[in-house]
């Protein structure tokens, strides 16, 4: 039976923790034609969640996520990670496992009943960037018991994993898989993963491994052996003299979601025709660039955000074959919601903090 409300937590606008309502009288979504009804079994927390809530994605702001989540006042009135004006109230949540439990019209009906993993990438029809739609941003996500998606959107899983360790691989696993396919990363090549011990970091470090790289990681000095575990050569603190460590011109790819003022050094540690893939900024989002480091290397600089549709086809697959594991670090209650993320923002956690509604 499917309820006519449920718990969800609504943003209610830019700010502090104040700003997140947990609620238990929200109405239960409606699919729409071509959708389907999703009864979340777990969402995870992700950084794009509180950089929306703070407004860190507009241009007026210049500071690390965690400077910026410090203020309780809003930032901005364009803090949409399309830099336009964001729609509230909205249900965050990127990442969601769940089992479907109705449709909309045009949607297959033998799909009720369904295990399901989220693609958070809503791409239109015509396949433009401009109209891609993000799960729990552009329209509301996993932060309820309930979310609808298009049919497409809702992969079909099979897994002895719990929803739990599920909802770990969404939003993570195809952002760390989108870079390193935009920078065709082979086997035998030498990768440096940045902030190794986060959600895309530590599925960098798996999917880099996995595609038979050879992986660098940066990270804080007490996650070592778990990075190690998932496949990395090499930890380095992630405070480190890139270049006295590593050499410069000894990387041939750089997986990047830091940011901030070690930017330079990582273009000096690639090798000449290196391949920088960034999706993240969480020191800083304004970086000091040599243009002669650029072209005189001959550099491709990589932004990376939407998916392909094949990434999150693809990643369920690895699950399936067991390629990637899971990485919970801790587990809260929806109603938690702001300890989760006050958790998040200390950064002592290895993987991903995940939320049961």
């Amino acid at each position: 039976m499917i309820p006519r409300t449920m718990k969800a937590v609504l943003l209610r606008n830019h700010g502090g923790y104040e700003q997140l309502d947990f609620r238990d009288d929200v109405p239960v979504p409606l699919p729409a034609a071509g959708e389907v009804l999703v009864r979340v079994g777990a969402a995870g927390v992700n950084n794009t969640d509180i950089n929306t809530r703070i407004g860190w994605y507009s241009k007026s702001v210049t500071g690390a996520t965690e400077t910026i989540a410090a203020h309780t006042e809003p930032q901005t009135d364009d803090g949409g990670w399309t830099g336009t004006p964001f729609v509230f109230p909205r249900i965050q949540g990127a990442d969601a496992c769940g089992r479907i439990v109705a449709v909309g019209a045009g949607a297959d009906a033998a799909r009720i009943g369904e295990r399901v993993l989220i693609d958070p990438v809503i791409r239109p029809p015509d396949g433009s960037l401009s109209h891609v739609q993000y799960f729990g941003a552009d329209r509301d996500g996993a932060f309820a018991e309930f979310a609808t998606v298009p049919a497409v959107n809702a992969h079909r899983i099979t897994s002895p994993l719990s929803d739990l360790e599920l909802a770990s691989f969404p939003c993570a696993c195809s952002a760390a898989e989108n870079m390193l396919e935009r920078a065709a990363v082979a086997a035998g090549e030498t990768v440096l993963v940045t902030g190794a011990s986060g959600g895309v970091g530590s599925a960098a470090v798996q999917l880099a491994k996995r595609r038979g790289a050879r992986v660098v990681a940066l990270a804080g000095t007490a996650k070592s052996a778990v990075i190690q575990s998932l496949g990395a050569a090499r930890v380095l603190a992630r405070d480190a003299d890139l270049v006295a460590e590593l050499g410069r011109e000894s990387i041939d790819v750089v997986v990047d979601v830091v940011g901030g003022s070690q930017f330079p050094a990582l273009l000096e540690v690639l090798c000449r025709g290196g391949r920088y893939a960034v999706a993240g900024a969480i020191a800083g989002p304004l970086v000091e660039l040599d243009l002669r480091t650029l072209y005189l290397k001959d550099l491709r600089l990589l932004g990376c955000t939407v998916t392909a549709p094949e990434i999150f086809t693809n990643l369920v697959r690895f699950i399936e074959r067991g390629e990637i594991r899971p990485l919970v670090s801790a587990t809260y209650r929806l109603r938690d919601i702001a300890a989760a993320q006050a958790a998040f923002l200390k950064k002592a956690h290895s993987g991903k903090i995940l939320l049961v509604p």
